[in-house]
């Protein structure tokens, strides 16, 4: 059973084009949301990361009552990294609200008023292979600023939430490009 009040990738009414290209139908636009889901490779990765924490963790526990207590505290602390890098690496995208669009990256994040936002268009270009250095042909979602160079390409259709759904990736960046023109103006 589809749940659509809990992510933006919700089934949408063929019979009306215009449903395509409208902004998420929420009660509360001055909320930070982000338009698409975590995709599998994100997911997957993130998953990753919590079970390497939790078996961190669990070797703190067992450092802790074998009595050395300043290897604990290391090992906690490392778990800990790794367990906020593994929810960093959820909220990795573009965010948006009514009062901007917020570039979330691994270590930095970036938030941008509609007013300095030119345009949010969809290009052919290379771009890179799940984050990795490798680039291929693909398609990236590009924001033009009024003033400045263009914002770091977050969202792509290689990128570890569009891989295997190219599908999402448009209806995504349908959605961005349709709070930009909302508002924008």
């Amino acid at each position: 059973m589809p749940l659509p009040f809990l992510t933006a990738d919700r089934d949408l009414d063929f019979d009306n084009p215009a449903a395509e290209t409208t902004p998420l139908p929420h009660d509360e636009p001055d909320h930070w949301r982000r338009p698409y889901r975590p995709g599998p490779w994100r997911v997957g990765a993130a998953a990753v990361l919590l079970l390497l924490a939790s078996f961190v963790l669990f070797s703190a526990m067992i450092i802790a009552l074998a009595g050395s207590l300043p290897g604990a505290v290391a090992c906690v602390a490392v778990g800990a990294v790794v367990l906020a890098l593994a929810v960093r690496l959820l909220r990795v995208g573009l965010w948006v609200s009514s009062s901007g669009l917020r570039q979330v990256g691994l270590l930095s994040t970036t938030t941008e008023p509609w007013s300095a936002v030119a345009s949010v268009r969809t290009a052919q270009q290379p771009v890179r292979w799940l984050g990795l250095p490798r680039t291929v042909q693909g398609q990236a979602l590009i924001v033009h600023r009024v003033e400045g160079e263009p914002l770091r390409i977050l969202v792509t259709d290689r990128n570890g939430d569009f891989l295997s759904r190219p599908e999402a990736f448009d209806r995504a960046a349908d959605v961005l490009e349709a709070w930009a023109a909302e508002y924008r103006s």
